[in-house]
């Protein structure tokens, strides 16, 4: 069990763990994240993509401009500079499988500006959390 990142105040009640890495050989990583009741990954882009299942609880992300529903084996594909953020949307904690490149670039933070946008929209707003 790892922390799910630096405590800076962008996320909350998250964990992760690695299942299998580079050392593996297989030039990717998978992951297993859990966002507790009331729990959110941090916002954030980046290069590197991202293929998420669900398979425990439910919850949502946003995946660039829109918000989607989450339950056990949905699949959920996270494009190359694609925002995004996931959020425990029940009542117990929601955990789901991520893989992504053993080699991966540092997340992006909106900028103001960038929030600014995401206001624009009334569902979008409402959902993200900073």
């Amino acid at each position: 069990m790892l922390a799910y990142k630096e405590a800076d105040g962008t996320f909350r009640s998250v964990t992760r763990q690695v299942l299998a890495d580079a050392e593996h050989g297989q030039g990717s990583s998978l992951r297993y994240f859990e966002v507790g009741v009331g729990g959110h990954t941090t916002l954030e882009h980046h290069e590197h993509t991202h293929v998420v299942i669900p398979i425990r609880g439910i919850g949502a992300a946003l995946v660039e401009d829109r918000i989607v529903p989450l339950a056990q084996h949905d699949v959920v594909f996270v494009p190359s500079w694609g925002w995004h953020q996931f959020r425990n949307t029940g009542d117990e904690p929601f955990g789901f499988l991520c893989a992504v490149t053993a080699e991966r670039d540092r997340p992006v933070r909106p900028t103001p500006e960038q929030i600014a946008a995401f206001e624009q929209d009334p569902a979008i707003a409402e959902f993200i959390r900073y």
